[in-house]
């Protein structure tokens, strides 16, 4: 074995491994498969690396968004909020779950989803949460879904694309429902997006002594409202929500979310020998890199070899990082009393390494619904060429003079039946 040269740049592009990485085609036989699973709900059986929440997991959540409230980082401040104690940020649910068990998949089902766009890209495009109380410590969270739409765009980055949206309801061990995720997945041919280059003319991003300082600044100026209540009756349309900012992007950041706990699964990316046997369940997940060594196809968030080969600039990273980083901002503004209750937001645009997102947001307007005071707002992500990256409305229920602590929404009847049934079910078969 020969150490590798630093000298020599092979080019990936003409490796048989980038050829084969970059032929699969979106199939109709693979849409037709994905439309005949809409309808079809079962228990999630993946075990991400986080399956049950500590105070530990929280902190490190939250210091993986660049979260430094004490509610979720410091027990001491916690135990005199409201809340009693710490608690988790709203989004983290997403990515707690601990397998739940159920009937088997019948074999119908199965077969449909055998090798189902096998080797195509797929990166989050947005989101909707509806949260119906916390995750605190101790908690174990699972999850049961299915696909709600499926549909065929075309796509400025990659030609034909698939667009699924898929739920998760997230239960906790009492068959609470904490909240339901609706995810919006694009799937992408990698040799299309590779022959358009639509974002191929945009260089990494630079900043001189003057542009780093007032992204310094405009971080020193942020402001929590934490404990200090944020009134319903002081708030009217029309009012913003202050400045912050995201990034600038590095591989620094991915690491910290990483390292968080997320993006392990269905994947699940790992080391050693757990790589290997990683390598012989999805093969196609793995490319050899310039060194002719096989890595994950997920490396394009950090490895601008492997991301400029399948038609991007430079690196980028996950959508799922802006929505938290877009759920801190709301949750900044409202406060500890506030509640989020419902966030929707669209990744409009990648995010890449070097680029500095500027996040603002304004009140839409004001409510009173079924005794709860709630304020709609608007936010959008702007980076550093003046392009908008995330677009979100949000429902935020807010404290008022005559109801100081604002509540979680109730569960729908149908939904908390349904969870009660499958986390039944589950304690039924032996589930942990």
């Amino acid at each position: 074995m020969e150490d590798a040269k630093t000298d020599i740049k092979p080019d990936i592009k003409q490796s048989d491994e980038w050829q084969k990485a970059v032929a699969y085609e979106i199939l109709d036989s693979d849409i037709e498969r994905q439309r005949k699973l809409i309808g079809h709900w079962e228990p999630m059986k993946s075990a991400e690396y986080v399956q049950t929440a500590s105070e530990d997991s929280i902190r490190n959540w939250a210091y993986g968004c660049g979260d430094d409230n004490p509610l979720f980082t410091d027990p001491s401040y916690a135990r005199k909020t409201r809340w009693g104690g710490v608690i988790a940020p709203g989004m983290m649910v997403g990515q707690i779950n601990r397998p739940m068990k159920g009937d088997p998949v019948p074999d119908e089902v199965r077969a449909l989803k055998k090798s189902l766009f096998k080797g195509i890209h797929v990166f989050v495009s947005g989101s909707e949460f509806r949260f119906y109380r916390p995750v605190r410590p101790g908690d174990t969270i699972y999850s049961y879904g299915g696909d709600l739409t499926c549909e065929v765009k075309q796509s400025e980055f990659a030609g034909r694309s698939v667009i699924i949206t898929s739920r998760r309801v997230k239960v906790n061990q009492r068959a609470e429902v904490v909240a339901t995720y609706d995810m919006l997945r694009v799937l992408t041919e990698r040799k299309t997006a590779v022959k358009k280059g639509k974002y191929s003319a945009i260089q990494p991003a630079s900043y001189t002594d003057e542009e780093w300082q007032a992204i310094e600044d405009a971080y020193a100026a942020e402001a929590v409202q934490g404990a200090e209540k944020r009134w319903f009756e002081d708030v009217n349309a029309g009012d913003v929500l202050g400045l912050q900012v995201k990034g600038p992007l590095t591989v620094t950041d991915v690491i910290c979310f990483h390292a968080a706990g997320y993006g392990f699964t269905p994947y699940a990316p790992t080391a050693n020998r757990r790589a290997h046997k990683n390598r012989q369940r999805i093969p196609a997940f793995y490319v050899k890199n310039e060194h002719g060594i096989p890595d994950v196809a997920q490396r394009l968030h950090w490895d601008p070899v492997w991301s400029q080969a399948i038609g991007n600039p430079m690196a980028y990273d996950y959508g799922v990082m802006r929505e938290n980083f877009l759920w801190q901002y709301l949750n900044d503004w409202a406060g500890d009393d506030g509640i989020v209750v419902r966030v929707h937001d669209e990744i409009r645009k990648f995010n890449y390494m070097g680029d500095v997102q500027r996040v603002t947001g304004e009140v839409l307007s004001k409510r009173v619904e079924n005794g709860q005071n709630l304020v709609e707002v608007a936010v959008r992500f702007t980076n550093q060429r003046g392009e908008e990256t995330v677009r979100s409305t949000a429902t935020i229920a807010l404290p008022s003079k005559e109801r100081s602590l604002p509540l979680y929404p109730e569960v729908p009847a149908d939904l908390a039946e349904t969870a009660a049934r499958m986390m039944a079910r589950h304690w039924e078969l032996g589930g942990e």
